[in-house]
Parts: C-alpha cells; structure tokens; sequence
C-alpha cells in the first residue's frame, strides 16, 4: 500500500490508500507464487475481460429493457418508453442515453434467475461453486498480472471512491467468498480500512508528494536501507517481485485523480440529482444518496482496471434496486429516478469509453441483479420480489451485440421463448474468458471448474 500523509495534522491524512494486496490473510509475496504455479493455464487465456455490474436488490423488466407499453397500466412501464437504435424495440423511460446504445447491447429478455430471494446470486450462488465468479477466473488465470502487478480479481463498492459512504452490505451474501477454492482467490477490495490492505506499506510525507525528485529519492532511499540491510537478497523471487510491486506504479489503476478531468465528469453521476432532493422519507435515503454519487466513478475505475490488465471486477452499490414503496424503498417512478438514471449514465458513459479506446470487443460488461420485479405495481406504487425473469444486459467482450434475445410473457413476469438461467450467463463468462478446450488440458484446474465452463451458454451469444 502507499499511503502519504501530513505529519503536522492531528490525524493521518491518507492521500491514496491502495493496498499492497494481502487477501484472506495471505500477503502479496504468497500471492505471487500462486500466480506463478498457474502460468501454465496462460494457453487457456483469451485476452478478454468482464466487469459485473451487480445490480442489488432485484431491478424492474419492465423499467429497464422490456416496457410492454401494450400492457394494462400498472404492468406496462412505470417510467414510460424510449425508442431504441433497434427497430421496433424500446427501453423504459430512464434509459435516455442507452436506448441510443441499443445496437451496441444484448438484451435478454427471458433471463431468470429462479428465486425471488435477497441474496448475490449470480455473482456467488451454487452456481458459482459458491465463489465469486472473479474468483473462479482466478483460480485458473491467477491471482495477478505478472506484467502490471494488479490483482486479477478485484471487488469495488462506493468507499472505493468515495470514503464517507457506507460500508457494504454484507446481509445478504458474501461478495468475497472463495468457496472451497480457498482464500487465495478472494476479490482485492480497495478502500474501507480494510486491515488486509496494510500487509505493505510505503509512508511518505505529504510535502514529498509535492516534490518529484524527493519523491523518487525516498523510494530510492528505501531501495538502498534493504539493500544495505541485506533484507532483498534473503527474500525469495515472490518476496522481491512484491517489493518490486508495491514500489512500481500499479496503485495508479486505482486513483481516479490520474485520469483526465473531461472523462471524470463524463461518467460523474452525482450531478444528475442533487442528494438534497432525495426524499428523506425513504430509510434508503443513504443508499440512494451513495448510488448517485458513486456509480459513474466506480465504472470508470472499472474501466481502468481492465485497461492495465485486470481480468474480472466486480461493481455495486449498496442494495438500492429493492422498490416496494414502503418505508424503506422508493416508488418505481421516483426510485428510478434515484437508481435508474445514474445507471443509465454511467454505463452509457462506460460502453462509449470502450469503444474510443478500442476495448470494445476485449471486455465484456454484464447487468443484472438478484432478481427481478414483481410483474404488477403494488397499490403503494412499488414493484416487490419476483424470480421468474430477471432483467440482463451485456455489451463487447467480442459477443454480438445489436440483438434481443428472448421474449417474455405479455405481462413481462415469465419467459415466453428462449428461456435462460444462471448457468447459462456462467458460461457464457467463462467462455468469453477462456478457450474451453485449452482449459480441459491444464493441470490442476479443478474439475467442477471445467464443467462450469463447458456448460450450454446463452447461444444466440456464444
């Protein structure tokens, strides 16, 4: 980690807080060495990429992607419809920005996930071998990227970007969790104050940030101290590369104040709606609050993750999809307001980034929740817990896109055609990840690994 701060404050002032990567209680050099004894599944690896945004709490059919504005009111979109780039589809009616976008998606419109349940599925379910789906690429690509130093497999919640927002919630499921591939494999998680991201740490004065060459001269000062203390030349080759590492610019992915200021305003959602007209008459005030303010940053420090060579990141904000218009959740049409808009932004913003910077077809993006919504609007207003379709989108990852697969049911509360599940998306993850084939040849890759992977994927995509 590097952290720099002021000595003449009362308090520590971290100016950037990276961790040198200690997960599950093993430190980076342990790291390393798994990395290394999984080099030989590079053969197994696609240059490709995946960035999950988990959408929490169980997002609407019919607000998102699938209208049926020839539905009776109260089943049809709350929000109204937006004409799309695609004949004769529409999104609702917050999706101002990815309704011009269509031709570039895939949307699933008979995706279900099976239950109505709060909890992380598909990110970690039976599904997923009860890991973090990161954490399966992991445990074949290893933990990370020998050439950039980043983990291979990171997790962003709002404190990523922003440090006043609330902790996540963890009531639900365990986003971290390794199943029974063990804790080496678990997502980096930047910010919170986690202690496993104080396995390594650089201080440096905050008056030294200021001065490039006093800068440079304690790091080459600290080089020298081991040096002379002979703490280099006792440590193995993953000890060294993880010197090596916490001294090399690999921090950089994640400081959002080293990318342009023209492209941190294009993703920042937080001007969209002011906290102050939020409804504080809603316990998910805070939430909503957060999701404003932190989704568009934590999309671009997905992109710049995977840009340097990240393989899975995985994004959400705090439980905000829940809109049953009761004491704690918003109505549809102003909890899309809160929710919808900024997804809205943040992923347009995300899906025009990587096509300026020809990484459209490298990564691949992925959008759903737990769940979906309720088919009919509740007399408060709300949509409540439905598992029978479940919104889905993806875009890139060298899929093609431009298409709607799938139908639903007049309603938009079953699958008409085509129906698919959580398995399906599984392998269509992994294989945009991996050459199956390649994958069956190497050693120790576990078996119920290769299954996920062979398994019959979305095949209008794969």
């Amino acid at each position: 980690m590097l952290r720099v701060f002021d000595p003449q404050r009362h308090s520590r002032r971290e100016f950037l807080r990276i961790g040198g990567l200690g997960l599950g209680g093993l430190t980076l050099p342990s790291l390393l060495a798994t990395q290394a004894a999984a080099a030989d599944a590079g053969i197994a690896l696609k240059d490709k990429a995946v960035v999950f945004l988990f959408m929490h709490g169980g997002p609407p059919q019919a607000e998102l992607f699938d209208p049926k504005m020839s539905a009776p009111t109260g089943v049809c979109s709350a929000t109204g419809e937006m004409k799309t780039t695609l004949p004769g589809v529409t999104f609702g009616g917050t999706m101002h920005n990815l309704s011009k976008l269509a031709h570039k998606m895939a949307v699933v419109r008979s995706f279900a996930t099976g239950s109505g349940a709060h909890d992380i599925k598909p990110i970690v379910c039976k599904d997923t071998l009860g890991a973090n789906i990161g954490s399966i690429y992991s445990s074949v690509a290893g933990t990370s990227n020998a050439a950039t130093g980043l983990p291979r497999n990171v997790a962003l919640f709002p404190r990523a970007v922003l440090e006043d927002t609330q902790k996540r919630n963890s009531n639900f499921g365990k986003f971290v969790s390794t199943g029974e591939l063990g804790p080496a494999y678990a997502p980096f998680v930047p910010g919170g104050k986690s202690h496993l991201q104080s396995d390594m740490q650089l201080k440096l004065e905050r008056k030294r940030l200021d001065d490039r060459k006093g800068l440079l001269g304690a790091i080459d000062s600290l080089r020298r101290d081991a040096d002379k203390s002979g703490s280099i030349d006792g440590l193995d080759r993953f000890q060294a590369q993880a010197f090596d590492t916490i001294l090399s610019g690999a921090a950089d992915a994640f400081d959002l104040s080293k990318e342009d200021p023209r492209t941190v305003a294009r993703y920042d959602t937080a001007p969209l709606i002011s906290v102050d007209k939020i409804s504080r008459k809603w316990n998910n005030h805070k939430n909503y609050a957060d999701h404003v303010r932190s989704l568009g940053r934590l999309m671009l420090m997905a992109r710049r993750l995977v840009e340097r060579g990240c393989g899975f990141v995985t994004v959400t904000t705090n439980f905000v999809w829940d809109m049953h218009a009761d004491q704690n959740n918003a109505t549809m049409h102003e909890g899309m307001r809160y929710v919808g808009a900024p997804f809205d932004h943040a992923v347009a913003a995300f899906i025009e980034d990587l096509e300026q910077r020809g990484l459209t077809d490298k990564v691949l993006l992925v959008c759903c929740g737990e769940m979906g919504r309720t088919p009919k609007i509740n007399k408060k207003g709300g949509r409540d817990h439905w598992g029978r379709l479940s919104p889905l989108m993806l875009h890139g990852g060298g899929l093609p896109m431009g298409q709607v697969i799938g139908q639903s049911s007049a309603d938009a509360g079953e699958q008409h055609t085509s129906p698919y599940g959580i398995p399906h998306l599984v392998a269509t993850i992994m294989q945009t990840l991996f050459d199956v084939g390649e994958l069956r040849l190497v050693q120790g890759v576990s078996p119920e690994v290769i299954r996920l992977a062979a398994a019959q994927g979305i095949k209008e995509l794969v």
